[in-house]
């Protein structure tokens, strides 16, 4: 794999960034000028990185999943086992919540897309996993969760309504709750 110049870096970290937040905002038809603009970036700069638009959403996924599933270490090192796991699926939600934009392409059927729900899989499993079994070695959770079950069940619970009003929140605690129950006390 060729290295990236870092100044080429800095391009493409400054469209992805961009181009999330004009997605978030305006959907992921939004016109490529608003993204570089944002970015502070020309359009040739863009299509150099990203000759298909598909290939913009798929890189901002990525970027997106890479950048949830690395808070979950951060979260584990500075707060005990269920509260860093309460922290990391309030992360995740706000994630599933945010990405709703990107739903509709990621779904299209463009094979541009086929390999993100397996990127998702890969990335989210394993540090909800061990945020899981941390919590669980604590005593503080049930010890038979699977995380894919953990995952459906936080994107589903995000999908009714928008979080205006804390509802994602108090889903979430309500869920760890759950977790709670029949946990085995150190």
């Amino acid at each position: 794999m060729r290295r990236v110049r870092a100044d080429a870096q800095r391009s493409i970290d400054a469209l992805l960034i961009a181009a999330a937040e004009v997605f978030t905002a305006s959907g992921v038809d939004a016109p490529v000028r608003q993204i570089t603009a944002k970015a502070g970036v020309g359009a040739g700069t863009l299509y150099r990185h990203f000759p298909q638009r598909s290939d913009l959403i798929a890189a901002v996924f990525r970027h997106e999943v890479d950048s949830c599933a690395d808070a979950a270490p951060a979260l584990a090192e500075r707060h005990e086992p269920v509260e860093a796991l309460t922290r990391w699926l309030l992360r995740f939600a706000e994630f599933i919540g945010t990405k709703r934009g990107l739903s509709a392409a990621l779904h299209s059927g463009d094979p541009a897309y086929d390999s993100l729900p397996s990127y998702f899989s890969q990335r989210f499993e394993p540090v909800l996993g061990e945020l899981l079994a941390a919590a669980a070695q604590a005593g503080e959770i049930r010890s038979d969760v699977d995380p894919d079950d953990l995952l459906r069940a936080v994107a589903n619970m995000t999908l009714p309504v928008q979080d205006d009003d804390g509802h994602t929140q108090r889903m979430v605690a309500l869920l760890i709750d759950g977790l709670r129950y029949g946990a085995q006390r150190r």
